[in-house]
C-alpha cells in the first residue's frame, strides 16, 4: 500500500484536484465508449411531431428543429470529439516530440531551420488555416484531424526542442559521450525520459483545445458532414434557434465546458506531480 502512494496513480488520488479532473475525464470517456448503449434514443433518427421539444422524462435535454435528441447526439459526439482529440494530439505529438529532439540534440544548422519552420506554421491563425484547406479538401473528421495536426505540432516541437537543449550539455549527458555512448543510448535512455514528463503535461492540456477546434470547424460548418453528431453543430442548431430553443445552446456548451475543466485540471495535477522542483514545495 505504501508503495502504491509514492507512484503517479496514486500520488494523484491523493489530490483532490487530480481526484476531480478524473472523475469528469472518466466520465466523458465512459459515455462516450458506451454511447450506444447509454442514449435513450437513435441519435440520427428524426421525429417532426417533436421537433423543439423542452427537455422531460422522455428526452433529458429536449429535442433540435428536426426533432433528434439532443442527449443521445451529445453522446455520440463524445465519442467523435475524443477520437480526433486522441488522434490529433498523439500524431502531432510524435512529430514534435521526434523533430524538437533533432533540433535540441541536432546541429546547429538543423536547429536554427527547424525553429524558423516552428514559427512559420505557429503564424497562422487555425480557423484561417482550417478554412483553406477546408476549400482544398473533403469535409470531413480527416481534415479536421490534419488542421490541428499542422496547427500543434510545431508547439511540441518547441517545448521539447527547450527540454532536450537544457539536457544536452549537462554533466551526465558529458560523462555518457566520455564513456563513449552511442547517440541512440543518449537519446532513447537519458533524453527522452526526461522530456516525457513535460511533454505528457502539454498534451493533456491540448485536448480541450483539440475538442474545441474540432467543436468550432463543426459549427461554422466546415467540420463533420451534416447531420453528424457533434457537439458543434449542436452549438450550431442551438444558435440558430437560441430565441425559442435555448436549452439546445446550454446543452451543447456542457459537455465542452466539463471536458475543458477536466482534461485542463488533469493537466495541472500532472505538472504538480512531475515537477521535482513543484512537489518539493508540497
Amino acid at each position: 500500500m505504501n508503495a502504491f502512494r509514492h507512484t503517479l496513480l496514486g500520488r494523484l488520488l491523493a489530490d483532490p484536484l487530480a481526484v476531480f479532473a478524473l472523475a469528469i475525464v472518466t466520465l466523458l470517456v465512459v459515455s462516450a465508449i458506451f454511447a450506444d448503449v447509454i442514449a435513450p434514443h437513435d441519435p440520427t433518427a428524426m421525429n417532426l411531431v417533436d421537433r423543439f421539444a423542452t427537455p422531460s422524462t422522455t428526452y433529458w435535454m429536449g429535442t433540435d428543429n428536426l426533432g433528434r435528441d439532443t442527449f443521445s447526439r451529445l453522446l455520440q459526439g463524445g465519442r467523435i470529439a475524443l477520437y480526433v482529440a486522441l488522434t490529433a494530439v498523439t500524431i502531432s505529438g510524435l512529430i514534435g516530440l521526434i523533430l524538437g529532439m533533432l533540433a535540441g540534440f541536432g546541429p546547429r544548422w538543423l536547429d536554427n531551420a527547424l525553429l524558423f519552420f516552428f514559427d512559420t506554421l505557429r503564424a497562422y491563425p487555425t480557423i484561417i488555416l482550417a478554412l483553406a484547406l477546408a476549400a482544398l479538401m473533403p469535409r470531413g473528421l480527416g481534415t479536421v484531424i490534419i488542421v490541428v495536426v499542422i496547427t500543434s505540432f510545431a508547439e511540441y516541437g518547441r517545448v521539447v526542442r527547450t527540454q532536450t537543449l537544457s539536457l544536452k550539455n549537462s554533466e551526465f549527458i558529458l560523462a555518457e559521450r566520455a564513456m563513449g555512448a552511442s547517440f541512440a543510448r543518449i537519446v532513447f535512455h537519458h533524453i527522452l525520459p526526461n522530456v516525457l514528463g513535460p511533454f505528457f503535461i502539454l498534451a493533456a492540456m491540448n485536448l480541450p483545445v483539440v475538442i474545441t477546434i474540432e467543436a468550432g470547424m463543426s459549427f461554422l460548418g466546415i467540420g463533420v458532414p451534416p447531420g453528424t453528431p457533434s457537439w458543434g453543430a449542436t452549438l450550431k442548431d442551438g444558435f440558430d434557434y437560441i430565441r425559442t430553443t435555448p436549452w439546445i445552446l446550454l446543452s451543447g456548451g456542457l459537455p465542452l465546458i466539463l471536458a475543458t475543466v477536466g482534461f485542463t485540471f488533469l493537466g495541472e495535477a500532472l505538472r504538480d506531480q512531475l515537477d521535482p522542483r513543484l512537489r518539493k514545495t508540497r
